[in-house]
């Protein structure tokens, strides 16, 4: 039995714009968005455009790289940049009622083996119902989402007690730049409704995960001699099989949120280098790859326990014992984060959407993954994530969205956003 609908809310519902959804997706797809990239500014601006059309108070900077990165809490970042601009459009008024935020970052990652794709990513293609394309579920379709319900509110003529305001982020792929900025420049709300894709599911907390570096030393022969050296490959493969004795170990009594997932907190070796000659013993080793962080742990105590399981594999190891390997954490730092247990925000979010469009109310589940959830909960900001899209197609060459599911989303967020604002 779903709600009554107020005359406002079904005057916003009747405002989502489908044609227009899809239009905007595929407009957004064809750039090239890709963190770092000159294109990710290139989407900041052009959003920045669309925000202002829809009569929002618009904030564009470029954000002070400088001060973000010597911030102790700033949360990390894997790929080279020379700038970052931020972008939070803002429903004027609304000063009698509470800020909801709508949120979604614009970055994608790269495309990876084009001979992989079914033509080229960027150039999204449409089969049915169903786009294609690099960014389209993860998160272009969320942006989208955003967006189109901001639109229909807008056009109905609702008038809010309080304020709406998007955040669009860039970085998010690479460790929360974009999100760490916009709450460092001032940019609050009440709550926070970010539109990653997550299947028809309410996710209301993510594990975290750190970026690791090992390097294991060798000593350097002729292969023919190799006896007189000592490989570091071979000085590699303790370490290894250590790594997954203690993922095995740390996945142990997960969070009944994660208990869906056989690995809620998978520990991942993502890069081996090693070697310079194939007929050298090679004197060094690099792996990196990427710890999972429980709900609610520490990420330094997660750091630690990986620094004792590497240490304890040197000191069993003759070569290492005596040349140990180093561990470092160069790249993205994701904390874990959760919306508080029984927070009235997932109860809302779960009417909304069984008003707008029907069907069974949606389950709640964390997701293994990090994302901009845990930033504002750290800012004290209630969050959850529900958006269109299958997260196991993010950043392959499958990746794929419906568009009816981004219609879903837009209706859930309309009522979503008149319900916590509230109308005059």
């Amino acid at each position: 039995m779903t709600a009554a609908l107020s005359p406002e809310e079904s005057a916003a519902l009747e405002a989502v714009d489908e044609d227009a959804i899809a239009r905007m997706l595929l407009e957004l797809l064809a750039i090239p968005s890709v963190t770092g990239s000159a294109a990710e500014t290139a989407m900041q601006h052009r959003l920045a455009k669309q925000l202002d059309g829809l009569g929002l108070d618009v904030d564009l900077w470029q954000a002070d790289l400088a001060a973000l990165r010597a911030h102790p809490d700033f949360p990390g970042t894997e790929v080279p940049r020379d700038e970052a601009w931020g972008l939070v459009g803002t429903t004027p008024g609304g000063d009698d009622g509470p800020t909801m935020i709508l949120q979604g970052h614009v970055d994608v990652v790269p495309p990876g083996d084009l001979r992989q794709w079914n033509g080229d990513p960027f150039v999204p293609r449409v089969e049915g119902n169903v786009v294609h394309g690099r960014g389209a579920c993860d998160m272009k379709a969320g942006v989208v989402a955003n967006l189109a319900a901001l639109t229909a509110i807008r056009a109905s003529g609702a008038r809010l007690r309080g304020r709406v305001a998007a955040h669009l982020v860039v970085g998010e792929e690479d460790g929360g730049l974009g999100a760490f900025a916009t709450l460092q420049r001032g940019h609050s709300g009440d709550a926070c409704l970010i539109t990653e894709p997550t299947s028809g599911t309410l996710v209301t907390a993510n594990g975290g995960s750190l970026t690791f570096r090992i390097e294991v030393p060798g000593k350097a022969t002729h292969a023919s001699t190799r006896d007189a050296g000592a490989s570091a490959i071979d000085a590699y493969l303790p370490i290894h099989q250590a790594l997954a004795r203690l993922e095995t170990r740390r996945n142990v009594a997960a969070d009944p949120l994660m208990a869906e997932y056989r690995t809620p907190y998978a520990l991942s070796v993502g890069i081996l280098r090693a070697g310079d000659w194939a007929s050298s013993v090679p004197d060094s080793l690099v792996a990196e790859g990427r710890l999972g962080v429980r709900l609610g742990e520490d990420p330094a105590r997660a750091a630690a326990d990986f620094e004792a399981s590497v240490a304890e594999a040197c000191a069993g190891d003759p070569w290492l014992r005596a040349h140990p390997a180093q561990v470092t954490w160069p790249g993205g730092r994701f904390a874990s984060g959760r919306l508080p247990a029984g927070h009235p925000l997932a109860a809302l979010v779960r009417d909304a959407h069984s008003d707008a469009v029907g069907g069974p109310r949606v389950r709640e589940r964390g997701a293994p993954y990090g994302s901009d959830l845990r930033l504002y909960a750290a800012a004290d900001i209630p969050t959850l994530q529900f958006g269109p899209g299958d997260v196991r197609l993010a950043h392959s060459p499958q990746e794929q969205v419906s568009l009816p599911d981004i219609a879903e989303v837009a209706r859930t967020l309309v009522l979503t956003v008149l319900r916590t604002v509230g109308t005059q």
